[in-house]
């Protein structure tokens, strides 16, 4: 039924969507793909953002001291539209 205890298995479309959101540039500060997808809810694969690895694990990180975050003035929604709208348009 899951994967671990707090994922849930993806189905062939999430994974598929999540391919798509790595293969952007980051949604932060454009470094080019390929990207980590980040998801604003765990185990929710739309809400994955693609972001590169220190807007997203490193120190100015959404999961570090979210420097660059700021300086840009985004949080995780703005970052999602700008997935969706790479992903779309």
């Amino acid at each position: 039924m899951t994967a671990s205890k707090n994922k849930p298995r993806m189905t062939q479309d999430e994974r598929s969507h999540v391919g798509k959101v790595k293969s952007l540039p980051c949604a932060v500060c454009d470094t080019p793909g390929p990207s980590d997808a980040h998801e604003i809810k765990q185990g929710a694969w739309y809400t994955s953002i693609a972001l590169c690895r220190d807007c997203h694990m490193g120190r100015n990180g959404i999961h570090g001291e979210r420097i660059l975050w700021r300086i840009m003035k985004m949080d995780e929604l703005d970052a999602l539209n700008i997935t969706l709208n790479r992903l779309f348009n």
